[in-house]
């Protein structure tokens, strides 16, 4: 692996289509390629919701929120027969989610385990930063791609569900997150710039039709808590959470790429994300969890599950990749060329 930089990539413009993947996501797809109106015909019998056929056509319905696709109206955001399809996925997801984790309230007992890092832990960023190639590596930056090059997009459908404090606070995250009024310093383009020089193609979702449920799931619950009010501190438990962790994987992961020779411009995606999330993780646990419960103590337990599905569903994805690597075979639908 050479560690010449490569071109920057374009992110601009948006995806076409994904396969389907099974009898859900073929409805939603076809639906999405004939005319905004068209009657969405759902299928009799209801798929897994966390299984690839169901998870395919929730992102798919919400990436209409997103960019779109070149290939669909843009007017199919909004159509009544969709949403309804949208909605019976989306409860059966987040039932799913709910009989996963432990409920309750105390937010702290949520988030504490979160702060020390096990040092028995063996993941997926131990396991690259130590004996991880290029093929493994980038196999993983193919999985998280559909949520690095939306970086922080989920997140901005909290913003008007806040107030006050926690708004502000949550605002100055988001900043950061989008490069601090620098496009080139946006997390989504430091993304796209190390999945260049990786010698991925960094075009918007480019790899949707390979990405199996696991990692869909991680973003599907994102837009599902962003674009509902009633799910705002579910979001903010989620995004709490997220940036807690990263911080330690994200030294690992700058790490392996050193290790396996990557381009100084590679490394700038997670180096970034070691300093930034060790600062934003306290300005979420102090201003923006602090503020929204003291103005609505009431959301306390949502918070908790915020916090809890997120660690359920990593840790999904985590079994996932390192049983496939393990087993010697590639960790998406189909290998990379």
């Amino acid at each position: 692996m050479t560690a010449t930089p490569a071109p920057t990539a374009v992110l601009d413009g948006s995806a076409r289509l994904p396969r389907p993947r099974g009898p859900v996501s073929a409805a939603v797809v076809t639906a999405l390629r004939a005319p905004a109106g068209t009657p969405v015909r759902a299928p009799a019998h209801p798929a897994d919701p966390l299984g690839d056929d169901a998870q395919l056509a929730l992102y798919t319905c919400y990436e209409l929120h997103y960019r779109g696709f070149a290939d669909a109206d843009p007017r199919w955001e909004w159509d009544p027969g969709l949403l309804r399809l949208r909605r019976d996925l989306e409860d059966s997801f987040l039932r799913e989610l709910r009989a996963a984790v432990p409920q309750g309230d105390d937010v702290e007992a949520a988030l504490s385990p979160l702060l020390a890092e096990d040092p028995a832990a063996r993941g997926v960023s131990h396991f690259l930063r130590d004996e991880g190639t290029w093929t493994r590596l980038r196999e993983y930056l193919v999985h998280r791609s559909v949520y690095h090059l939306k970086e922080a997009d989920p997140h901005a459908w909290v913003i008007p569900r806040l107030q006050g404090q926690a708004k502000a606070s949550l605002v100055a995250v988001e900043y950061d997150e989008f490069g601090a009024g620098v496009a080139e310093r946006a997390h989504s383009r430091l993304y796209a710039d190390l999945m260049t020089d990786a010698g991925l193609d960094a075009s918007y979702l480019r790899y949707l039709d390979v990405v199996p449920a696991p990692a869909l799931a991680i973003v599907n619950m994102m837009s599902l808590f962003g674009l509902h009010r009633a799910l705002r501190a579910a979001m903010v438990g989620h995004f709490a959470a997220a940036e807690i962790t990263t911080a330690p994987s994200a030294r690992r992961m700058a790490e392996a790429l050193t290790r396996l020779g990557a381009s100084p411009r590679a490394l700038v995606f997670h180096t970034e994300h070691v300093e930034a999330d060790a600062v934003h993780e306290q300005v979420l646990r102090r201003d923006v969890i602090g503020d929204l419960l003291a103005r609505e103590p009431e959301l306390a337990a949502d918070v908790v599950f915020g916090v809890r599905a997120t660690g359920w569903l990593e840790d999904r994805l985590e079994a996932h990749l390192l049983g496939a690597w393990r087993e010697g075979r590639t960790s998406l639908l189909e290998p990379l060329p």
